[in-house]
C-alpha cells in the first residue's frame, strides 16, 4: 500500500497545531508570507524576535525530522534546481499580491470560516494548477 500520503497527512497536522498554537499565543494569524514579509520591508520591525523565531523554528524544525525519513520522497515534479528557485521566488510574489499565503488564507482563514481566506485560496488553487497546466503540457518545463 502506498504511504506517501502519510507526510501530508503529518505535515498538515504540524501546520494546524503550529497556526492553532500562533494564534492562541499571540492572538494573531500565522501567515508565513507576512511573517517574513513584515522583516523583509520592515513593517514587523516591533515584533522582530517573535517573527525571527517563528522563520528559524520553519528552517529548523525539518532537521530534527530527518531521521524518521527511511526513504526518499520524491514530489514527481522537476529535478530541475532553477525550475524550483523561480516556482518560489513566484509564489512569494503571489503571496505578496494576495496579501497573504497558504498558511494564511488557507489554513487559519478557511478554520476561522473567513470569505477573504476562502476565495483566496480558490484563486491560489486555480492559479496553481493553470501554471502546472501551462508549464507541464504545453512548455513541457516540468
Amino acid at each position: 500500500m502506498e504511504t506517501d500520503w502519510i507526510w501530508g497527512l503529518v505535515g498538515g497536522l504540524l501546520i494546524g497545531t503550529g497556526g492553532a498554537v500562533y494564534l492562541l499565543g499571540n492572538g494573531r494569524i500565522m501567515g508565513a508570507s507576512g511573517i517574513l514579509g513584515g522583516l523583509v520591508d520592515g513593517s514587523g520591525w516591533p515584533s522582530w524576535v517573535e517573527r525571527l523565531v517563528f522563520i528559524l523554528g520553519v528552517v529548523i524544525a525539518p532537521l530534527f525530522l530527518w531521521p524518521l525519513y527511511s526513504v526518499e520522497i520524491d514530489t514527481h515534479l522537476t529535478q530541475d534546481f532553477w525550475v524550483v528557485v523561480i516556482a518560489g521566488l513566484l509564489v512569494g510574489v503571489g503571496t505578496r499580491i494576495a496579501n497573504g499565503c497558504t498558511s494564511g488564507h488557507g489554513v487559519c482563514g478557511i478554520s476561522r470560516f473567513s470569505l477573504r481566506g476562502i476565495v483566496a485560496t480558490v484563486f491560489y488553487i486555480l492559479a496553481g494548477g493553470l501554471t502546472l497546466a501551462i508549464f507541464r503540457h504545453l512548455l513541457g518545463v516540468i
